[in-house]
């Protein structure tokens, strides 16, 4: 783990500043605590908080900042602003980072760096053409590090809040797309997983997905029979108290709001 961490030092020692992307998942907050950590860098991390954005991460990068003394800024994106984000079509992800690579441009001195790494250039990511048009720069990509690196540096570092973190894709994936991205669908999504968790602490992936057939629960471990129960009769109270159509419980399934190809989510 050590030679990749050198690595990853040395490619930042090649600037005198950058600016981080850092969303609250494993791969940002690993990038952002390593570069404070080691870089000779002036780094700046910078958090853009929306809707989208589980309430967990948000805290999850204001808690790291305050720990590690970050200078950390949040800002607000402007997805939100944006029609083409709005109208959730199969490339979102690109409208969402063009205009959250452009605000951070905008309050950044110096390179921009993103968490993505080698394992996500096999997946479709349209976000990752906002960052090309954009010079936006993969640290993980350029030293060679995939998902597993990552989770092991993590642990090498005791980071034991994050280095067994499940993916933290963001809110508007749980949408299918073609239905509009709405803040209240997005606000009863995160009710609805932290919920979830707090009754399941077991269930590593939890999704509450928002589909043309009504709203669903899917989890990667399925309780007992007498626990689904008293889960599904709580989320049918939920949906039934937000005007929604409660649809089930069923296995977690990466990207199943997605139409038309594979995403994370």
């Amino acid at each position: 783990m050590q030679l990749k961490v050198d690595k990853l030092t040395t490619y930042f020692d090649q600037f005198e500043s950058f600016s981080i992307a850092v969303s609250g998942g494993i791969d940002s907050m690993l990038l952002a605590y390593l570069a404070n950590r080691f870089s000779k860098a002036k780094v700046k991390s910078v958090h853009a908080f929306s809707p989208a954005v589980p309430q967990a991460a948000f805290q999850r990068v204001k808690h790291y900042a305050q720990v590690y003394s970050w200078d950390l800024e949040v800002i607000n994106a402007g997805e939100f602003d944006d029609d083409n984000y709005l109208n959730n079509p199969v490339n979102r992800c690109y409208y969402c980072k063009s205009n959250l690579y452009t605000r951070i441009a905008e309050c950044s001195q110096g390179m921009v760096f993103s968490g993505t790494n080698l394992d996500d250039l096999d997946d479709y990511r349209p976000g990752l053409e906002a960052a090309k048009e954009q010079n936006v720069q993969h640290p993980y990509v350029a030293t060679n590090i995939n998902k597993s690196d990552i989770y092991a540096i993590a642990k090498f570092y005791g980071l034991s809040d994050i280095h067994a973190l499940p993916a933290q894709p963001c809110l508007a994936s749980r949408v299918e797309t073609g239905i509009k991205i709405d803040a209240g669908d997005l606000g009863f999504i995160n009710q609805v997983e932290e919920s979830t968790r707090q009754a399941l602490p077991e269930v590593k992936n939890v999704r509450c997905r928002i589909t043309q057939q009504g709203t669903y629960l899917e989890i990667d471990t399925m309780p007992d029979s007498e626990v689904l129960e008293q889960l599904s009769d709580r989320l049918a109270t939920l949906c039934a108290q937000d005007g929604r159509v409660f649809s089930g419980i069923r296995s977690y399934q990466k990207g199943s709001a997605f139409i038309n190809g594979v995403t994370h989510g």
